[in-house]
């Protein structure tokens, strides 16, 4: 095995995908505004804690706080179960955590979590320009089905919408 890949194993045995909790909630934010995200913010995180769909809001957290550096978390996942559909709302990855396998992990957990609840398919938007996104997407079996023009703003963009059959 590669030096490269035994790092990210080694990573990745050292994260642990946990529900989202309120304490989470300003790293959350922090990562959202670093990564370029439509903005949601505090509020808006904080009121889908209140709703039916926490279980589908998750963090990556390394286990050992030093091998981070800033804060404790990695990165994180928002989705929503409605009417069998599993709608993949934010993924968002600290820049200094991107390309190890962190996103792959959230999005197969999120899956798994949207299959025990019911749903058959999965959907998200994407900005039409996040190549990186779009390729890890399609690497864990989404596929483009749309295009919805001028979806995103600051800068404005079109979305590409990918599903994934579960």
């Amino acid at each position: 095995m590669s030096t490269a890949k035994s790092t990210v194993s080694k990573l990745l045995a050292d994260i642990a995908i946990t529900r989202m909790s309120e304490h989470d909630l300003l790293e959350v934010v922090e990562i959202e505004e670093r990564s370029g995200l439509s903005r949601w913010g505090w509020a808006a995180y904080y009121g889908e804690l209140q709703g039916v769909n926490r279980d589908l809001m998750l963090v990556a957290r390394p286990q050992t706080r030093v091998s981070l550096g800033r804060g404790h978390i990695a990165g994180y996942i928002v989705a929503r179960e409605t009417a069998g559909e599993l709608h993949i709302n934010n993924v968002a990855i600290r820049e200094e955590y991107r390309r190890q396998g962190i996103g792959s992990a959230l999005l197969t957990r999120i899956v798994e979590d949207g299959k025990k609840l019911g749903a058959t398919k999965a959907f998200l938007e994407v900005r039409a320009g996040n190549t990186a996104a779009r390729a890890l997407y399609e690497r864990c079996g989404f596929s483009p089905i749309a295009r919805r023009r001028n979806y995103y703003s600051e800068p404005q963009e079109d979305a590409v919408v990918m599903c994934f059959f579960l």
